[in-house]
C-alpha cells in the first residue's frame, strides 16, 4: 500500500516503518489484489481538534479521523466491490485512492498509557482502525462492530502487533519520560518517572509522589508496581526509570518491592540521553524474598 505521509509532529517520525508494515497487510486481508493508496497525516491534539470541529462539528480532539473517498453499498466492504475500487483509480499514483487518515500522536501516547500497552501497538491499532473505515467497515451496531473488530485483529496479528507484542527499550524509556512529567516533587525538585513491563505485554507507568511528612513519599518505581499489582499483574520483565540532572537508580525500598515479584527484573535508567542497565540481582545481591520464608523453603525442598 502506498502511504502518502504528512507529518506535523516529531512524535510520529519513528513509527512510520511499523505503520507501513500494517498498511501493507490490510488490502490482502480484505481480499483486495490491486495497489491501494492512503493519505496519512500524523499530528497533535490541537490540529485534529480543529479538523474534527470543521468536518464533524465536534469541538474536541479525538484519536483518529477517517475520510473515505469510496461509498460502498450497505452491508458491503471494499473486497466486495471491485468496480467501486476501479472508479477510484488514481493515474498519478497507479493505485486505488481509498481516502485520508488523520492520527493524533498525543492521543496515541495518552491512550497507550491508559490501556497499558505500547505506543507502537496503539498507533498501529488506530491506523488499522482508520483503514477499515476507508474499506467500508463501521461500528454503529453490535454486528458491525464485531465484524470490524475481527478484521482489525486479523491485520494486527499478521503484523505481529497484538497486545502482547514485544515492547522496545526505547518505548519504555519514552513512557517513563512521559510519566516523569506528572511527578509531584515540590520538596526534592527531583522528578522521576517509571514504566513497568509485565510478562503479558501490559505496561504500567508511575511517578514519584512526595509528601510534606517526607516519610510518606512514594517512589515512581513503587507507584508503577502497585498499580500493576492492583490490576492483578504479578510477573514483570523490565522497568525503565527516567530522571533529570543525575541518573536515578532504585532506592533500597524499591529494590525490595521489585524483588518481591521479579528478582531477576531488568532495570533501565535513562537520564538526559544517557542509558544504563543492570539486573536486579546486581542491585540487590542476596536479596530476601518470598522464597526465603521457612514455609516456602520447605516446599522447595519437598518438591
Amino acid at each position: 500500500m502506498i502511504l502518502e505521509w504528512e507529518i506535523h509532529t516529531e512524535k510520529g517520525l519513528s513509527l512510520t516503518p511499523l505503520l507501513q508494515k500494517c498498511a501493507d497487510l490490510a488490502p490482502a486481508a480484505e481480499g483486495i489484489h490491486t495497489m491501494c493508496a492512503v493519505h496519512v497525516v500524523l499530528c497533535d491534539d490541537p490540529e485534529i481538534q480543529e479538523l474534527n470541529r470543521t468536518y464533524r462539528g465536534i469541538d474536541r480532539a479525538t484519536d483518529v479521523l477517517s475520510f473515505p473517498l469510496i461509498r460502498y453499498p450497505k452491508g458491503k466492504t471494499a473486497g466486495d466491490c471491485p468496480a467501486r475500487l476501479r472508479e477510484a483509480y488514481d493515474d498519478a499514483l497507479d493505485a486505488v485512492m481509498l481516502g485520508d487518515l488523520v492520527i493524533s500522536m498525543d492521543h496515541v501516547f495518552a491512550q497507550a498509557a491508559e490501556y497499558g500497552h505500547s505506543p507502537e501497538r496503539e498507533a498501529c491499532y488506530l491506523l488499522v482502525h482508520g483503514l477499515c473505515h476507508l474499506m467500508g467497515y463501521d461500528h454503529m451496531t453490535e454486528d458491525e462492530k464485531a465484524q470490524m473488530r475481527k478484521k482489525e485483529e486479523t491485520i494486527l496479528e499478521q503484523a505481529g502487533m497484538t497486545r502482547t507484542a514485544g515492547v522496545s527499550d526505547e518505548t519504555l524509556i519514552a513512557m517513563a519520560q512521559e510519566a516523569m512529567q506528572m511527578s509531584y516533587s515540590p520538596y526534592s525538585h527531583y522528578p522521576v518517572g517509571a514504566a513497568l513491563l509485565c510478562d503479558d505485554g501490559t505496561i504500567y507507568t508511575g511517578c514519584n509522589i512526595e509528601n510534606a511528612s517526607f516519610g510518606l513519599t512514594n517512589c515512581a518505581e513503587r507507584t508503577a508496581v502497585f498499580k500493576a499489582v492492583s490490576e492483578g499483574r504479578r510477573s514483570f520483565s523490565t522497568i525503565a526509570i527516567a530522571t533529570k540532572d543525575s541518573p536515578g537508580w532504585p532506592c533500597g525500598a524499591c529494590r525490595q518491592v521489585l524483588n518481591e515479584f521479579a528478582p531477576a527484573i531488568r532495570v533501565i535508567v535513562s537520564c538526559e540521553g544517557q542509558v544504563m542497565e543492570a539486573n536486579l540481582t546486581e542491585l540487590l545481591p542476596h536479596g530476601f524474598g518470598p522464597k526465603d520464608l521457612p514455609e516456602n523453603k520447605e516446599k522447595e525442598e519437598n518438591a
